[in-house]
């Protein structure tokens, strides 16, 4: 058994635990990991802040040829940490959702026009054959863990994520995996309040030792890729207003409220306790 990523708080895996996971392996099936067929990657950034844009390795599997579920990663390795899920569908089947439901979807038209969304490893006849099909697709992704701010543990609300729609957003010191400060991009309110260095001293800085350049480390060129993918379409009614959070930000809030009461047939109501 593999052991976990070098930022994850807690004891090494025991001989013991990987003995009881080595059998339970060859007794399980894991049906729904071995449906995982392909790897995306991409970049995402908070829908609420786009200085904090994060690479993200999506495993996918299709549900069927109109929707996709992936598992999202902070890195390729073995070790690397789960931090977020993205739902792919079709033009036809997000356009059946509800409008107050769209503005958490992002389209990726322009994320594989722009060669930045790519299959790691993949020919590229046999991956633009597919990514023909993902132009014309909407996305929903959820991140639990932000790694980008060096957070040890999945902390906070889950954050809606978006994508890049257009030429300037992406940073080229995260494209190019350069050591800046990417980690620790001033939000809108560290800019008002000029807080951000000192956020930025007394935070925990994350080991970025994945220094190449991400194109030399998985063999791409964007600017080739753009060039090859020029003749994709999009959408075929284009990409819809109230997608991409129609064109604004997106924040994950939290509120307390009362906790519904179980309750079944000919029984008294049970309500939430905390002991």
């Amino acid at each position: 058994m593999e052991g976990t990523h070098p930022n994850v708080p807690g004891e090494k895996t025991t001989f013991g635990t990987s003995l009881v996971g080595s059998a339970a392996s060859a007794i399980q099936s894991f049906g729904p990991t071995k449906k995982i067929h392909q790897h995306l990657c991409a970049f995402h950034f908070y829908a609420d802040d786009m200085t904090r844009q994060v690479e993200a390795h999506h495993y996918c599997a299709h549900q069927n040829e109109e929707m996709r579920q992936c598992l999202i990663y902070d890195r390729p390795d073995a070790d690397a940490r789960l931090i977020g899920v993205e739902y792919i569908v079709t033009e036809e089947l997000f356009l059946t959702l509800p409008d107050t439901e769209k503005p958490m979807w992002h389209s990726h038209e322009y994320e594989v026009k722009s060669g930045v969304l790519f299959l790691p490893g993949v020919p590229g006849p046999v991956e633009r054959q597919d990514l023909e099909k993902v132009a014309k697709t909407y996305g929903k992704t959820i991140h639990f863990w932000q790694v980008d701010r060096g957070d040890e543990l999945p902390l906070g609300l889950p954050q809606v994520m978006m994508a890049l729609t257009r030429d300037g957003q992406l940073y080229p010191t995260l494209a190019k995996g350069i050591v800046l400060a990417i980690f620790y991009s001033m939000t809108c309110t560290e800019r008002e309040s000029g807080s951000s260095e000192n956020n930025r001293e007394n935070s925990h800085s994350p080991p970025w030792g994945r220094a190449t350049q991400m194109e030399t480390r998985y063999g791409v060129s964007f600017e080739k890729e753009r060039e090859n993918r020029a003749y994709m379409q999009g959408p075929t009614h284009g990409i819809h207003p109230k997608a991409n959070a129609s064109g604004g930000g997106l924040k994950t809030v939290l509120r307390e409220m009362d906790c519904k009461p179980s309750s079944q047939p000919g029984l008294e109501p049970v309500p939430r306790v905390f002991v």
